[in-house]
This record gives C-alpha cells, structure tokens and sequence, in this order.
C-alpha cells in the first residue's frame, strides 16, 4: 500500500490510518488532487471502519406540494412566480391522495419539501403533516428544509422554536438537509441572494437538534464555489456535530445548471470524477457523521453504484415523484424499486439494508 501512496498524499494516509482528524489544509488538498483513486481508497478505509459493508436505502415517497417561491433563487428550475403557467399547489386532499397512494407499498418516509409560497398561512403546513399521519400512522414524516422552517418563522412571527414544536406536534419527525448549498457569503450573493444565510441554517438544524429533531446535511457543488468554500462547507457542518450530534447523513448534491438562471453562465453539468471525489472527501472530513449519501437523483443509478467504493454506505430510497431535480434537467427516472436497489447494492459486494428514517433497520435478509 505505501508504492500506493507514494506522493502527495502520504501524510493524510498516515492521519486516516490512525483516525486522526484532518485539518483544513488536508481537505483543501484533497480536494484540488486529481489521485482519485487514492483518496476513494481513503474514504473506504472510513466507510468500513464505520458501516463495515453494510450500505442503507429506504422505502420513501416524496411529495413536492408546491413550485411558487418568492425566493426566486438563480441556482433554482423548479421555483416560478405565482403567475408562470407551469405553477401548481397542491390541495391537502391531493397531498392525502398522494399519500394514500402508497399505504400498502411498505414504505416507512414521506419526505416533503417544496417553495415559499406568498399566500399560504402556517396551518396549511400543520394540517398537511396531520392529514399524512391519519393515512399513514406509522410513517416517518420528514419534511421542510431549514429555508422553510425560517420563512414559517417569518409569516407567523413565532421564533424557530416555536415553528419547530408545533410542527412536530403536527406529526414533523426529522427535517431533510436541503437548502444549505455552500455557506460562503460571496457564494450565495451570486446562486440565492433571497435566501437565509449559511449562519441562519446552521441556526435552524442547531435548534431542531435541541429539541430532538434529527436532520440531515447537504452541500450543493458544481457551480460557482471554490475548492476553499466546500471544504469551509464541510467543517461547519462537522463543527456543528460536534456540538451537537443531531445529523444523520450527509448528501453531496450535484449542480444540474439546465433550466437555471446560471445555465447562461456556461455551467455545465458535474462529472462523474468530480461526484466521486466530493462524496469522498465528505466521507474523510465529516468523521463525526455516521452516514455518506448519493442521491442516485442527481448522479445516476450506476454512478451511485460506484460511489459504494468511495466511502458511501447510502443511496437513499425509491423516491417516487422528485420534480426538483428534474426541474433542472436531471434525466434519471423519478422513481427506482426496491428490487433494483437490492440488486445495485449486491452486486457493487456489499450488504443491503432496507432502513427507516432514523436508521433503524427494517430488514436486511435479502
């Protein structure tokens, strides 16, 4: 293994071998190498250390209840003005609808995000989170990114606390990672001007977490951040686990410019090598969380496949429905069955597990 390693990344070898933090420089430099490689060799050695050759997935249904946004983010296809053509909201006996659909499909998560709404009063929100739970009693409800929990906070004028206990008295479980993109302020003046600030999110999840509210954690790369931003990205996130320990999983999530104010800019859609070198060095810098995520979403069954190798143990769930992404041009299926996620799992040599939201397992004889 040392012929391996016999460059630039011989010192962060010996770190990982003997479980020992990195700093901001090693991440910096791992993620400027081109040794892919070596760093998924890395990650790996992490991912088994942690998970051994477990890797999870989920039976979930996504619900999207609405496009119509006042942010208006440039990052964003899925987002429109209340007046575009393509806007829709979904009434709560549609959202019950979509849930009673898959009451016999054996799935444990309804996982529901969607945009700012100019119109909608806060009960909308609690009677669509108790309406699932009278169709599905003993599904898992995770919902409403850090950005909405902060917008509920400013149509009602309750503190985040407040939101957070009433949503969770409504039937909330855990809150999903979406709206964190890339802390840094120079970023977000450029993809999501509108939207809170990278401090405000960390806000959120910190006073979710107090009140035993697990969540996950995104990064959304690929477009105008620097080497430097992820990175600074990861440690604050790690920072927060620390203080905390209320993540369950981090999720990378690739940039899909079509349809976006930025496609002009020239952007273009992520490789494959850059995919798997982000989910990667998640997995060596964020050694306080126990979970690394690709969502086959955004970079494709296969490539998530691959990923297993590069220090993931999880590729999410069945989806069902994700517009989103597919806003974006995304253009993977918008749902996978549990048979072709067992199949991925084995067939990358390692052991599927079926679990819940909070990484109970459901089963894992397959």
């Amino acid at each position: 293994m040392e012929d391996f390693f016999a460059g630039e990344l011989e010192d962060i070898r010996r770190k990982v071998e003997e479980g020992v933090r990195l700093s901001r420089e090693d991440g910096i430099r791992l993620m400027k190498s081109d040794d892919l490689l070596s760093i998924g060799f890395l990650a790996d050695m992490v991912r088994r250390r942690k998970n051994g050759d477990r890797v999870y997935f989920i039976v979930n249904r996504h619900i999207n209840h609405t496009n119509i946004c006042v942010n208006r983010c440039k990052l964003c296809a899925f987002g429109v003005d209340k007046e575009d053509p393509r806007a829709y909201l979904l009434s709560l006996e549609e959202i019950e609808e979509k849930a009673a659909e898959v009451k016999d499909q054996g799935v444990s998560e309804i996982h529901i995000v969607g945009g700012l709404h100019p119109d909608l009063p806060f009960d909308y929100y609690l009677e669509m989170l108790k309406r699932v739970k009278q169709v599905l009693p003993e599904v898992h409800i995770q919902a409403f990114t850090a950005v909405e929990i902060d917008y509920f906070a400013q149509i009602t004028g309750l503190t985040i606390r407040e939101v957070l206990v009433r949503l969770k008295e409504a039937g909330l479980g855990s809150l999903p990672g979406g709206g964190a993109e890339v802390f840094s302020d120079r970023v977000r003046r450029l993809i999501c001007e509108k939207k809170i600030s990278g401090d405000r999110w960390l806000d959120v999840m910190r006073t979710a977490h107090s009140l035993g509210i697990r969540t996950n954690a995104t990064m959304l790369y690929g477009h105008l951040e620097t080497a430097e931003e992820r990175i600074d990205h990861l440690l604050r996130l790690r920072e927060l686990q620390d203080e905390t320990g209320g993540f369950q999983a981090f999720i990378p999530l690739a940039f899909h410019p079509h349809n976006t104010a930025l496609e002009s800019q020239g952007l273009r859609r992520t490789t494959g090598f850059d995919d798997l070198k982000v989910l990667a060095v998640a997995r060596l810098m964020l050694d306080n969380f126990d979970h690394i995520k690709a969502f086959w979403i955004m970079i494709g069954p296969k490539l998530a496949q691959v990923s297993l190798a590069f220090g993931v143990d999880d590729i999410d769930g069945t989806v069902v429905e994700e517009k989103i992404t597919h806003a974006a041009g995304a253009d993977t299926d918008q749902a996978i069955s549990r048979e072709e996620l067992i199949y991925l799992i084995k067939s990358a040599g390692r052991i599927p597990v079926q679990r819940d939201t909070l990484y109970n397992v459901v089963r894992e004889d397959f």
